[in-house]
């Protein structure tokens, strides 16, 4: 089945991620993902046909005005259709559920030297045609 008739639309999401949980407890990611006031959602729902191509779109994030990420999803290792499809092998998507598609190369994990995160330190993220969010990270 093709995954274009039953994505409703796209959204920016910050895929916040509580590093020590993941690195020093264990090793499973979803922990480290789960974690109230993570993956803020918005600020709207963009229609797929308002989309148009969806691996077309710039995504770029800032911590505290320096630029560190700045990719466009046609870089994707898998696409937003691929992506459904698989997930659809094992489980049921059902209207409303939210599935994340990655992020761009930049994350504070991978750079060197590492930067992760403080308290205090304004993110602010958008993907091009989608919308902009902003947040200050707050105690833990």
């Amino acid at each position: 089945a093709e995954a274009a008739g039953v994505i409703a639309g796209y959204a920016v999401a910050n895929d916040v991620s509580e590093r020590e949980f993941q690195n020093e407890r264990g090793g499973q990611w979803d922990k480290g993902k789960s974690c109230e006031t993570f993956n803020p959602l918005g600020p709207w729902l963009v229609t797929a046909d308002e989309v148009g191509d969806p691996q077309a779109l710039g995504l770029r994030l800032w911590v505290n005005g320096e630029l560190r990420q700045d990719g466009n999803t046609k870089n994707q290792i898998f696409g937003v259709h691929h992506v459904i499809w698989y997930l659809s092998q094992f489980m049921v998507l059902e209207a409303g559920d939210v599935v994340n598609t990655g992020t761009p190369a930049g994350v504070a994990l991978g750079r060197g030297p590492q930067a992760f995160l403080r308290e205090g330190d304004v993110v602010e993220l958008e993907i091009e045609g989608l919308g902009r969010q902003r947040q200050r990270v707050g105690q833990a």
